[in-house]
């Protein structure tokens, strides 16, 4: 008799119910099941040799887990065995969906009460980003945000910000405060001195619009800076 090479098709139909993502999410939640077990529920079926739970462990040992999933480009994502540009756009959709999902109700908008806050609120986005952008977060008068706004993409300096643009946002909306966010793609979140003149024009402008700037933070690679803990362009 000749045997077989063809590894055999599984699929999460074949698990024992207790085991299949969808089924343990309505009975336990959501936030029990794995990163894999969630990807599976987006791609909904495996391939040969792979069910969908084995799809999902495989693309994050790739990619690094979620961050690196994050950051990969939908044609990296594609040439994945078992991934369509469909189930590439999925995976993408539902992590922006969760980014943007803090923002969602105004009852629920996050209090900046650390620089810590404030980063958690960007890092996992701006520290996937290949080019340098810069951002505001509006506060209100609780601290808590407004917004978060994209301002400029491209090298960040002195000579580049305009102060109107910067604070056009924080008038419009009435905010009390803000905080000035920018990446550096390299991953090293040392900020430049480039970075500190720059805070110190925005410092400057914002006491005499009468808007709190309560921090600049650098995004670096997992770790972030905050310039005004270390006293730089804030006098």
């Amino acid at each position: 008799m000749t045997e077989s090479n063809s590894k055999p098709t599984y699929r999460i139909a074949d698990l024992h119910e207790s085991d299949r993502p969808r089924e343990r999410l309505a009975s336990i939640g959501p936030q029990a099941l794995t990163n894999a077990e969630l990807i599976a529920i987006l791609l909904r079926v495996g391939v040969q040799g792979e069910n969908a739970v084995e799809v999902g462990q495989r693309l994050l040992q790739k990619f690094g887990g979620l961050m690196g999933l994050h950051r990969a480009p939908i044609k990296e994502l594609t040439e994945q065995h078992g991934i369509g540009e469909a189930k590439a756009a999925q995976i993408k959709a539902a992590i922006e969906l969760g980014r943007r999902l803090t923002l969602e109700s105004p009852e629920e908008r996050p209090a900046i009460n650390s620089p810590a806050d404030a980063a958690s609120l960007v890092q996992y986005e701006m520290s996937a980003l290949e080019q340098e952008h810069l951002r505001v977060i509006l506060l209100d008068r609780r601290n808590r945000v407004l917004e978060i706004l994209e301002v400029y993409r491209g090298s960040v300096n002195s000579s580049q910000v305009r102060v109107g643009e910067l604070f056009k946002d924080a008038i419009r909306t009435n905010a009390s405060a803000i905080i000035v966010v920018h990446n550096h793609p390299s991953g090293d979140p040392t900020p430049s001195p480039d970075d500190v003149a720059v805070t110190r024009v925005i410092v400057q402008a914002g006491k005499l619009l009468d808007v709190d700037v309560l921090d600049h933070l650098v995004i670096g690679q997992g770790k972030w800076v905050s310039l005004k803990e270390r006293g730089l362009g804030f006098v």
